[in-house]
């Protein structure tokens, strides 16, 4: 464990060092015009591969989640009951919960896409995605925008800081008005129940940080035919099907 901290810490130092050295303007020209690039490309690739998928719900969740998992078995169950009402399936393209979510859509030949992220560590696209549809990333930031506009609604399952992540995205985006507001759903009421807790004690009713109508942004789900129906009931309020 020692050894492992002492190489993290090592890694960390050489990436501050690196950040703070000084480089001539060729050097920084240079390197910011390959980054320029590089994030236009990947925009270029997810925007002509994503753009005629069709309605799609994106989940998310932890890659590190195991297959005999409870969460595991519920991501695989929503996605396939996804599938069956019409909608396709992005996940994040790895393991854990992103893999379940792709095996179930896979299940029931439904369009199932991977948006995979390059890491040092646990990330690795799994069999169940398209492979028409299988795209990787290097930058978190592309990856997040595709996430975002080309789901029709977010299932969210237990993850880490990732799931987070992505899920205060969605959130952010909603309740500033850059996106519509599509459903987002949470599955598990004894793992999320505690932070939605956090915001309302805290973050509204303490600090007034949010509005009280920001709550109403998410619905809390135990079972996933209550996810599946949450995503349901929302567009037939619109007159709106998955064959829009």
């Amino acid at each position: 464990m020692n050894e492992q901290l002492e190489d993290f810490e090592k890694r960390q130092e050489e990436k501050i060092l690196q950040a703070f050295k000084e480089r001539d303007w060729s050097e920084i020209k240079s390197a910011d015009s390959w980054v320029i690039f590089k994030v236009m490309s990947e925009f270029v690739e997810g925007f002509e591969k994503l753009s005629k998928i069709g309605p799609c719900v994106s989940i998310f969740g932890s890659a590190r989640t195991p297959r005999e998992n409870k969460f595991y078995l519920m991501a695989e169950e929503i996605a396939a009951k996804l599938v069956r009402h019409g909608y396709g399936v992005i996940t994040g393209g790895g393991p854990g919960i992103m893999e379940a979510g792709n095996k179930g859509a896979h299940s029931q030949n439904g369009k199932s896409v991977g948006l995979n992220i390059v890491l040092p560590f646990e990330q690795f696209n799994n069999i169940y995605i398209d492979q028409d549809k299988l795209i990787t990333f290097d930058y978190f930031f592309v990856r997040k925008v595709m996430f975002t506009k080309y789901a029709q609604g977010f299932v969210v399952l237990p993850g880490g800081f990732g799931t987070l992540d992505e899920l205060f995205e969605a959130l952010t985006l909603i309740q500033t008005n850059k996106i519509g507001r599509f459903p987002i759903v949470l599955v598990g009421r004894e793992y999320w129940q505690g932070l939605i807790d956090w915001i309302k004690n805290t973050m509204l009713d303490q600090h007034k940080n949010v509005n009280a109508e920001d709550l109403f942004l998410f619905s809390l789900v135990d079972e996933p035919s209550e996810a599946v129906k949450v995503i349901d009931d929302f567009y037939s309020k619109y007159l709106l099907s998955p064959n829009f």
